[in-house]
């Protein structure tokens, strides 16, 4: 599996690439690959959030659950789509909200690579899934690994801003310590949910007064 990853994160990540779960997960991906099956995204960005976002310079956490399942979406960034590719669902509520929240022109580009690079973690649970099959691979040990590196997080960083949103994610927050860390929980950007809590939510004002109060610069929210 080719793998690229910032230098910064490489020591940080080392001790969980020696776990059990981990050789299950590589194992299970190299079946996948002999059987032909099509998984997303492709091998070279699969850590693609920890490759856009030092370790050093990490400021948020923006929390989803699986990649996009459909050919040309998943870019190993979660809610990011490529440059020239149609912004999904969820990804156009989050630009509502923004644009509701802070002003923001809605953008035409769904590439929130932009974010990472200001230290924004853009971090799906499950870092892999099997070409049109959601979910298919939250039990390969995707979960045991992206909780390991929250509680990391957690535990080695301090004054993060953590965004869970939905049901899934706000499980996570068990996972962080609270009185070190700001969490701000919301419903899901999806179509499904968005009208129940997310609009208006507020949470990319909210991210930005609490990197100021805490002598961080603030995150440019536009793409």
């Amino acid at each position: 599996m080719e793998v690229k990853i910032d230098a910064s994160w490489k020591e940080v990540l080392s001790p969980l690439f020696d776990k059990a779960y981990f050789k299950q997960i590589v194992g299970h991906l190299k079946a996948e690959k002999e059987l032909k099956r099509t998984i997303y995204p492709k091998g070279s960005l699969i850590f693609n959030a920890f490759n856009q976002t030092p370790f050093d310079q990490l400021k948020v956490v923006i929390l989803g659950q699986d990649p996009y399942h459909n050919p040309d979406q998943a870019m190993g960034l979660s809610f990011s789509v490529p440059k020239g590719v149609k912004p999904p669902p969820s990804l156009k509520n989050i630009y509502k909200e923004l644009n509701k929240d802070i002003g923001m022109p809605i953008p035409v580009s769904g590439d929130l690579t932009g974010w990472a690079n200001q230290g924004v973690l853009l971090l799906n649970a499950a870092l892999t899934v099997r070409a049109d099959e959601p979910g298919s691979h939250a039990k390969i040990g995707w979960i045991q690994f992206t909780d390991d590196v929250i509680k990391m997080l957690s535990k080695d960083k301090s004054r993060l801003v953590f965004l869970l949103w939905g049901n899934f994610a706000v499980q996570k927050q068990i996972l962080i310590d609270a009185s070190k860390h700001k969490i701000l929980k919301a419903p899901h950007p999806s179509p499904l949910s968005a009208h129940n809590g997310f609009f208006g939510c507020k949470h990319f004002s909210a991210t930005n007064e609490y990197l100021v109060q805490h002598n961080k610069n603030p995150i440019n929210w536009t793409p």
